[in-house]
């Protein structure tokens, strides 16, 4: 008697009136009693009332597999394919890509390739012309720029500045940048770090860049000398298959420019910095024939005559 009660007076509540009722001024609530939770003790003095579902009664929703053979192997007939049915083509029997379209994908995605060249007509140095800029660590890092110039580094010295609270420790660095087909330049450049130092005259050399006249056997068209500050250079042709004697910063501008049979002395100061600009010097003061023979106004056999 008092679990029924209890879950009939569970089931009632008062409801209040709709927004839209006439009567505003009633104040209803609703009140909802949870109902009770029975002990096990009820169970056990009520088992008439909570009889548990029996496999073989009928309001329950069980499905007994009772004849089949869990070891039996059961075979799957797939169903017949319509008349008007049409297989794909498999991927590998389609048409095979050109190099140039997958480049042209590939670029699509991940933009252009590494090695610089772009098949879609999209700007390699979009951030930069000379230097390209990336991030890593926190720290800008540059890559060298692919213009066709190969960079030797000549010299890298520490330089100290001194100032009132002591000394300012910085780099200074030596390059000489060339394509080896007859451009060439020295550069220097200072820094806190070696390889901003650098970074900083490989661009400076590429900014001094001048053209070394040479003939077809990959020399000198004339003797020549140059000086800057106390170094002095003397650059001398050579035969074929000489090969480039000189040392020091005057054989890597000379190898840097293309230059394979020459002969070439540093009779000054063995600074490098010096005697590279002194070769630099000693280059541009050489003309090719062609140029003299122009000059003057008469063709180029009656040169040596």
């Amino acid at each position: 008697m008092a679990a029924s009660s209890l879950s009939t007076f569970s089931s009632l509540s008062l409801r209040s009136p709709s927004r839209f009722s006439p009567f505003q001024s009633q104040t209803h609530h609703t009140f909802f009693i949870p109902k009770p939770i029975l002990s096990p003790l009820y169970l056990l003095l009520n088992p008439t009332k909570f009889d548990p579902i029996k496999p073989n009664s009928t309001t329950a929703e069980t499905t007994f597999f009772d004849n089949t053979d869990p070891e039996e192997i059961s075979t799957y007939d797939p169903p017949e394919r319509p008349e008007d049915f049409i297989e794909p083509a498999s991927f590998d029997d389609g048409p095979m890509e050109s190099e140039e379209e997958i480049a042209k994908a590939y670029e699509e995605l991940y933009g252009a390739a590494y090695s610089g060249e772009t098949f879609l007509g999209n700007d390699i140095y979009a951030m930069d012309s000379k230097v390209k800029k990336t991030t890593s660590f926190g720290k800008t890092k540059k890559e060298k720029a692919k213009d066709g110039f190969d960079e030797r580094v000549v010299q890298v010295r520490r330089v100290t500045k001194v100032v009132k609270g002591g000394k300012q420790l910085h780099f200074r660095a030596v390059v000489v940048v060339g394509d080896k087909k007859g451009q060439v330049g020295v550069g220097v450049g200072k820094a806190k770090e070696v390889i901003a130092a650098v970074q900083k005259s490989a661009v400076n050399a590429r900014r001094n860049l001048i053209t070394v006249p040479m003939t077809k056997y990959l020399t000198f068209p004339h003797r020549s000398e140059g000086d800057f500050g106390a170094a002095r250079v003397m650059l001398r042709p050579a035969a074929p298959g000489t090969g480039v004697i000189a040392g020091g910063a005057v054989r890597i501008v000379l190898e840097m420019a293309g230059v394979e049979n020459a002969l070439g002395k540093q009779l000054g100061s063995n600074n490098a910095l010096n005697n590279a600009r002194a070769t630099v010097v000693a280059v541009q003061q050489m003309r090719q024939f062609s140029e003299v023979a122009q000059e003057r106004g008469i063709p180029m056999e009656e040169l040596w005559k």
